[in-house]
């Protein structure tokens, strides 16, 4: 539902989403002089990778290959957050990996990538791979892909490619590129249903995930990858179509007792004409020259109740785009019937019946779905907790154990009653050949399931 911390150097805004390339990463001088003399040794790697190609099979994966460089520090230059577990905590002021504070996913020493082979092995161990239809003869077809996207997340995130703890090895390559492989292969699909000469509108792929889990850095991994392949991308998330300030508080003041429309966030919170106007300006994105500005929403603005940021302020997306990644807390939600949702919390009577409208303003547009799901809904209580509890441990204004109790709250009716339906049957509309599921733990590291 937010941004990195990682962005929170950055001018206001490019903040709230990252559309501005060259603002990617900060602070990244040392790391591209390091990178300077690595990245001869990589292309010396890849080639040499691409020529066993032509081997057969069991020559292929047997073959000696080249070790890669081990002159750099152990420790990197990259950020806390990767460098010391996969946890990724989502919340505006604190998107940041923070180390867990019951749940250790992985070992955390330093697991040196020695050679590609000791790479093919991980890749080929990863629990999304059979979802995808990916095996280790194809892998070992594509393995100068994968390293390459491996080197570019990387650098994004300011990590020796060389010295990856076993966490970050899993977020990279189990998770982050397997989800940009199957995004390419829609694309792909996606773009052969047009003739030469047609516009080809950006596929939208649509992100749903609960607060902490990570989407918002899976979106922002991806755009990157993007970015750096060629791709022209945009991002959007629910939050950008919150109602202003002002709408929020009629809102507020015409449903009064109801806590789950007091504030941000439930269904009847955002502006779907104003949705629908900008999905609608993103498709027709096709051709060279072609600009729109993305809305940006201000989560800190009147003490907290956010506001939009002033349209001077929102980044522009330039034609013709390939892809756009739309993601949401809540979305691909539709509505239940109604004594279902009342036996969970009558509260979400109101909300319920705002969900019908959200069909036509937002999920219509997604054409490639991407479904993270997680075993318990409380789990969003404790991501959040840690968040606030990392926050406050280094000397940043937090909330309360108590306030963030009253803030999942405030969501976890929508998830209990919700989250069971989109995991069985999907968004409304979907096509099931373009949904991928992808169950995660509480470390957030996907696992195998069904």
């Amino acid at each position: 539902m937010a941004a990195l911390n990682l962005l929170s150097s950055l001018p206001r805004a490019y903040l709230s989403k990252y559309n501005n390339h060259d603002h990617y990463y900060c602070n990244y001088q040392n790391f591209r002089a390091q990178s300077v003399s690595y990245s001869h040794e990589l292309s010396v790697l890849s080639s040499s990778f691409t020529q066993t190609k032509s081997k057969s099979k069991s020559n292929l994966l047997s073959s000696k290959l080249f070790l890669m460089p081990t002159n750099f520090s152990k420790s990197g230059c990259g950020h806390s957050w990767i460098q010391e577990n996969s946890l990724i905590q989502d919340s505006v002021s604190s998107k940041m990996w923070a180390k867990p504070q019951k749940h250790s996913v992985f070992p955390t020493a330093p697991a040196e990538v020695s050679s590609v082979q000791d790479l093919f092995d991980f890749i080929c161990s990863g629990p999304l791979l059979s979802k995808l239809g990916l095996n280790p003869e194809n892998i070992a077809e594509s393995v100068d892909k994968w390293i390459s996207y491996g080197s570019h997340l990387c650098r994004l995130f300011q990590l020796n490619d060389l010295y990856l703890t076993e966490p970050q090895k899993a977020r990279f390559y189990h998770y982050y590129i397997p989800v940009f492989m199957w995004c390419e292969d829609k694309i792909s699909k996606h773009r052969s249903q047009f003739q030469d000469g047609e516009d080809i509108p950006p596929l939208v792929v649509g992100f749903s995930a609960p607060q902490g889990c990570g989407k918002t850095t899976l979106v922002f991994a991806l755009d990157y990858l993007f970015k750096v392949t060629g791709r022209k991308s945009a991002t959007l998330s629910i939050d950008d179509f919150y109602l202003t300030a002002e709408d929020q508080a009629k809102l507020r003041k015409s449903n009064p007792g109801n806590a789950l429309l007091e504030l941000r966030g439930n269904a009847g919170s955002h502006d779907l004409l104003f949705s629908v106007k900008a999905l609608t300006g993103l498709t027709k994105l096709t051709k060279e020259g072609m600009k729109m500005r993305l809305p940006r929403y201000d989560k800190s603005a009147f003490s907290g109740r956010g506001d939009r940021f002033d349209p001077s302020m929102w980044p522009v997306a330039e034609g013709p785009l390939t892809v756009v990644l739309f993601e949401g807390w809540m979305l691909g939600f539709k509505p239940l019937p109604m004594e279902v949702v009342k036996a969970v919390d009558p509260q979400l009577e109101t909300v319920n019946k705002n969900l019908e409208a959200y069909y036509d303003a937002w999920d219509k547009f997604v054409k490639a779905w991407v479904i993270i799901k997680i075993q318990d809904p409380s789990y969003v209580y404790q991501w959040r907790l840690q968040a606030e509890i990392a926050m406050r441990e280094a000397g940043k204004p937090g909330m309360s154990d108590e306030e963030v109790k009253d803030f999942v709250s405030r969501y976890l009716p929508a998830y209990k009653a919700y989250l069971p339906t989109l995991y069985a049957e999907g968004p409304n509309g979907s096509d099931p050949e373009h949904v991928l599921l992808i169950e995660i733990d509480e470390g957030r590291n996907p696992i195998l399931s069904d």
